[in-house]
């Protein structure tokens, strides 16, 4: 008797631990940023930011990450309408995505409180345009439930490969400025919980 109640507990408990392992990561918005960096006259930096993203880790180690470009903040009204308007199109292309697949034995056997060093190659679908990129991140996991997910060099995207150099000469236009730089540093801060 008591044999088989080890044996049906054993059981449960591996069971629990199986499907835990499995569960997706979700996305906590109040503790993630994605933030941009231009730079105009040649010298004058802004960063900028979305306010309205969302991103998941799937069970198979799939990453979809989504970033709604109409939330777009730049801490001035008429230029997060004209970036909407003239560089995203975002009637057109609302989205922008990114897509990859991690090691799903690393996530799982990652110890809570330790950290892992990775690269991560993925798809970006940015104004209607398709790239495969690299990203070098520091993959954390501060409790078994909390994973911190942060890029340890910025993404540089390339106007040029996203089609989005007419946009940006609208925007130099519309602003009445002698420049603004056609390659963009972006940087994040995603933290995921177990679910």
């Amino acid at each position: 008797m008591n044999t088989h109640f080890k044996t049906i507990t054993g059981a449960l408990i591996a069971g629990l631990f199986s499907c835990y392992s499995l569960a997706d990561w979700h996305l906590t918005p109040a503790d993630s940023s994605i933030n941009f960096i231009s730079v105009k006259k040649e010298h004058l930096v802004e960063t900028h930011t979305f306010k309205n993203f969302s991103a998941s880790i799937t069970e198979q180690g799939q990453v979809n990450l989504s970033i709604d470009l109409t939330s777009v903040a730049t801490n001035i009204a008429i230029r997060d309408q004209r970036m909407k308007d003239h560089l995203f199109n975002t009637s057109l292309f609302p989205k922008a995505t990114f897509s990859a697949q991690l090691n799903t034995k690393m996530l799982t056997n990652l110890p809570s409180g330790t950290s892992e060093n990775i690269d991560v190659t993925g798809e970006i679908n940015l104004h209607g345009q398709k790239q495969t990129v690299t990203l070098k991140v520091l993959i954390t996991k501060l409790t078994t439930d909390k994973l911190l997910v942060v890029n340890q060099a910025p993404l540089i995207i390339s106007a040029e490969d996203f089609d989005l150099i007419a946009g940006i000469n609208k925007l130099q236009s519309l602003a009445n400025l002698p420049s603004i730089t056609h390659r963009v540093p972006v940087n994040f801060i995603l933290t995921f919980t177990h679910q």
